[in-house]
């Protein structure tokens, strides 16, 4: 096994592993290392009575369900190739050519330990191997084992899916080689886009534990209430800051049987590990009878043939139509933002709880009951309350962990409350207060994470350690402070001459505020003087969603022409703006990076993107094209693709028909790119363009970049008016692949309009093939179809049903 050096210290390096279990899990996992462009060998039993070619069957077909799964487990379809398929029997020889072993067969002691055993007679000494299981304990797994085989065996435990699902705990034993650890921790982290917790191997370990725990508590809870499954789900999803999936659709999303067996694991082994509350009858009945989820396509919902959503009454075990909750409260804290103001609301401690509050009354000691456990439960599952916090953020998809959470409803408050209705009270906490503190956290702007936690062991706040290269804009903020801001963006100092204009409308949408900035700054003689790059990203979930339509509609709505002019003008100056600064200017987006935001994105220098984008053109959703120069630069890349084919060809060349083509589909069918792989492929990013597989390490990479461009001698690129207008003869292809559309009543007259208007603009106009055009001339030519599109009612409608819906309409 080759070795590499990583700051000075000898680390094992990882080309090529091995997957030991192709069920779901394990080839998800595969799969997400040939996201990575890692190759794998997935290799699982043979089945009885297997002849020579199936006798592989079994991991060929867990192959085939993760390269049909959805989400989609592969970043595009092609990287299945990395993926090689095996058994027990032919192919445990091949585990020497492997530089890391995952077990992930069933969650059995004595089948994993019986594998294991012909493992370690085939793995070469030094390789690293780990298991998957969600919480068996790990030493024992490898109990009587050599030592080489321990020093290098620990626990991984992926969560699935695992391309989407960032958490990765990594659970050593006492044995385990820290070297090794290191290894997979990095590889994990930057390669993997993980965000590795370490825990102690403890039953079910940190997420598991704590999730366990909370939504057991929930069942326990509802039956005491007698509150419905679709009243618990409105109450424990999106308005205490958990996914919207909730409790009960997320158990049918993930499987009750995955939830009956963590139980399992710690009713097993008894003692203070088995939970306080156990599965309700109703659960274990559902379990008797297989209704476990979408996997069985019934669960605590199901679908009726019309498709209408079914819940179940879990006191009959009967279906019935899904009802809509009816909480005043609760529908009072949707229009609040901030989740601890919205928390605080819901629990009554903005106030006197009111009499009758059910949502207040079941959410107390849902989350009550929860700060306490998991206080309880410091050091025994995590040396600190961060690994918590940062495992139910990370593999529940939780806003914030309980700490975080305790810390947004106010510590002092809650604490106060259950004193006096004589809750227990977590001696960690008395501790807490007891120092004079106030928080779980508190701003650190020195520390490279912005902030620091109460640390139990020396009861003094101690800076949250994060990995070299993990950084946010938040604590950019905090510690280089911001340059300037207005409403819709503001202009942080990155620090070696690199600023960063950030997003913060609402929902990331972009408004006059966010051009302006984003002009001003980029324009000679102003603030942006003091900068030698740029680097445009936010903190959000999404990088944006396009361009604010509430300004457009009404503007177009009051017939207002000359104010529509100017903002299309204000779009394209602005994109225009970033594409001929003379400082580099690197976009990195993520995410939802829709319409304009992928305008922005096409004109940057380099685009530095998190491998989870989905981005597109996706203007033709509400009855338009894309305005800002996005049609201009999908042409562009079109000719430039063709003249690469063939030098010096110009006007309707095969090669120039053929790329412009797949461009007017990209944008007249809203092709949506679901991963930085795919957007390449569209053409919304370079084949220089880097990927960055780790959400938080996204700003420090485009920073990097932006600094790599600054250090060659960056040099603008100059306005073209050399462009050769794909022209008349396209043009007239294109109209007629419309019309025949049209004709066989695939397309409405509408979407033929629109259709057309794009084929026109993606041509250059109606003239002779190869005429030569500039950049500012397709953005006239975008700007007056954009006008004439604005002017359709069906366009109106269109727009006012994306701003009541969030969807498109198609009519």
């Amino acid at each position: 096994m080759s070795d590499v050096i990583r700051k000075g210290v000898r680390v094992k390096h990882i080309n090529k592993v091995a997957i030991l279990g192709a069920g779901t899990m394990g080839a998800r996992i595969a799969a997400h290392f040939a996201n990575a462009g890692v190759p794998s060998y997935l290799l699982d039993i043979v089945p009885p009575d297997a002849d020579a070619p199936a006798r592989s069957k079994v991991a060929a077909a867990g192959l085939e369900a993760a390269k049909k799964s959805k989400p989609a487990a592969f970043f595009e379809p092609s990287l299945a190739r990395l993926v090689t398929v095996g058994n027990f029997e032919d192919d445990l020889g091949k585990l020497s050519e492997v530089n890391w072993i995952i077990e992930a067969v069933v969650e059995n002691l004595d089948i994993k330990r019986a594998l294991l055993k012909r493992v370690e007679a085939a793995r070469k000494p030094g390789t690293i191997i780990t298991t998957n299981t969600s919480g068996l304990p790990v030493a024992k797994i490898a109990e009587g084992f050599s030592d080489d085989f321990r020093r290098c065996w620990f626990g991984t435990h992926f969560f699935n899916p695992p391309r989407y699902m960032r958490l990765l705990e990594i659970i050593p034993t006492s044995e385990t080689d820290r070297t090794l650890l290191d290894a997979v921790t990095w590889f994990a982290d930057v390669r993997l886009g993980k965000g590795v917790v370490v825990a102690k191997d403890t039953p079910n370990f940190i997420a598991n534990r704590i999730g366990t725990f909370s939504v057991l508590n929930v069942m326990r809870l509802m039956q005491e209430m007698d509150l419905s499954i679709e009243e618990v789900d409105a109450l424990t999803g999106q308005a205490v800051g958990w996914p919207k999936s909730a409790t009960f659709r997320t158990i049918d999303l993930v499987g009750l049987d995955i939830l009956g067996h963590v139980v399992s694991n710690m009713e097993q082994l008894g003692g203070q590990e088995c939970p306080p509350h156990a599965l309700p009858d109703f659960y274990k009945e559902m379990l008797e009878r297989k209704w476990l989820g979408d996997k069985t396509r019934g669960g605590f919902y199901k679908k009726a043939k019309d498709d209408e959503r079914l819940a179940l009454d879990w006191k009959t075990l009967e279906y019935h139509p899904r009802q809509k909750p009816k909480f005043p409260k609760l529908d009072m804290a949707k229009n609040i933002e901030d989740t601890g103001a919205r928390v605080r609301m819901l629990l009554g401690l903005d106030g006197q709880p009111q009499k009758g509050d059910k949502a207040g009354a079941f959410l107390w000691p849902v989350l009550a009951d929860l700060w306490t456990y998991s206080a309880n439960h410091v050091p025994e599952i995590s040396d600190t309350i961060v690994e918590i916090d940062r495992a139910m953020r990370l593999g529940f998809n939780w806003e914030l962990g309980p700490f975080e959470l305790w810390d947004a409803a106010g510590v002092d408050a809650t604490v106060a409350r259950m004193k006096k209705e004589g809750r227990p009270i977590a001696a960690n906490v008395e501790k807490l207060l007891a120092a004079g503190k106030k928080s779980w956290y508190v701003d650190e702007p020195k520390a490279v994470s912005g902030r620091a936690y109460f640390d139990l062991g020396s009861a003094t706040y101690t800076p949250v350690q994060v990995p070299s290269g993990v950084w946010s804009v938040t604590v950019a903020k905090k510690s280089n402070g911001v340059v300037k801001k207005n409403s819709g963006a503001s202009l942080i100092d990155l620090g070696d001459g690199v600023a960063c204009v950030e997003f913060h409308s609402k929902m990331n949408s972009l408004g006059g505020d966010i051009i302006s900035l984003i002009t001003q700054t980029l324009k000679p003689g102003s603030t942006g003087d003091n900068f030698d790059a740029f680097v445009i990203t936010n903190d959000a979930t999404n990088f944006s969603v396009g361009a604010n339509l509430m300004l457009l509609l009404m503007s177009v709505q009051e017939e207002e022409w000359d104010e529509v002019d100017l903002m299309i003008r204000q779009f394209q100056g602005m994109t225009q703006a970033i594409k001929f600064s003379p400082k580099p200017v690197v976009v990195a987006p993520f995410g939802l990076t829709l319409g304009g935001g992928t305008e922005i994105s096409l004109h940057a220098a380099k685009r530095q993107p998190h491998a989870e984008l989905y981005m597109g053109l996706v203007e033709v959703g509400v009855g338009l094209l894309p305005g800002g120069g996005g049609c201009k630069e999908m042409l562009l890349r079109a000719a430039d693709t063709a003249a690469a084919i063939r030098p010096g060809g110009r006007g309707e060349s095969v090669e120039l028909m053929e790329a412009i083509k797949r461009a007017f589909e990209i944008i007249a069918t809203a092709k949506v790119a679901t991963s930085a792989h795919e957007a390449r492929g569209l053409g919304f990013l370079a084949e220089s363009d880097g990927i960055t597989m780790n959400r938080e390490r996204v700003l420090n990479d485009a920073k990097a970049r932006a600094l790599e461009l600054v250090r060659a001698g960056y040099e603008p690129p100059v306005p073209r008016s050399d462009i050769p207008a794909p022209g008349e003869n396209i043009l007239a292809a294109l109209k007629l692949g419309v019309h025949l559309m049209r004709q066989g009543e695939y397309i409405t007259e509408y979407e033929g309009k629109l259709g057309t208007k794009i084929a026109e603009v993606l041509c250059g106009g109606n003239v002779t093939s190869g005429t030569p055009v500039s950049e500012q001339y397709l953005l006239d030519l975008e700007r007056e179809a954009f006008k004439s599109l604005c002017g359709e009612r069906k366009t109106q409608e269109r727009i006012q049903y994306t701003l009541k819906t969030g969807k498109t309409l198609r009519n």
